[in-house]
């Protein structure tokens, strides 16, 4: 009984000893944040007049970020204090972005069905670009 209890001792401790801690270290990139400032002469109205539209430069936006990362845009006209995520709709238009390589494009259109001119902003605008960091896994 003594050599079978002394046996299983033995056995433990050996499958105890070999077991090892693995510290698994979190390679991505971080996620990061542009902010932009975009004064009121920056809107450009397109030629059918229902459109408002701005092109930002966003040098950060590389092909890696294309085709494996998120890319969000925020748009505050409180200077910062309150940020609306696009796209969305205000008042009685539609906010939206195209994004690009090194670039995001914010379109201002009228959302009703009337031939309207949408509302251009009338004052500096705060547009914030996060990129969030991903792991393409197809």
């Amino acid at each position: 009984m003594k050599k079978l209890a002394l046996l299983l001792i033995c056995i433990a401790s050996l499958g105890l000893a070999s077991c090892k801690k693995d510290t698994i270290i979190n390679q991505t990139t971080p996620n990061r944040t542009i902010v932009l400032n975009v004064p009121t002469t920056a809107w450009t109205l397109s030629t059918n007049g229902r459109t408002y539209y701005t092109v930002q430069n966003v040098p950060e936006i590389d092909q890696f970020s294309l085709n494996n990362e998120a890319v969000l845009v925020y748009i505050s006209y409180d200077n910062g204090t309150t940020y609306l995520q696009m796209p969305f709709v205000y008042e009685v238009d539609a906010y939206s972005t195209v994004i690009s390589l090194g670039k995001v494009e914010i379109d201002i259109q009228s959302s009703d069905l009337q031939n309207r001119t949408p509302i251009k902003p009338t004052g500096n605008v705060k547009v914030k670009v996060v990129l969030i960091a991903a792991d393409n896994v197809t």
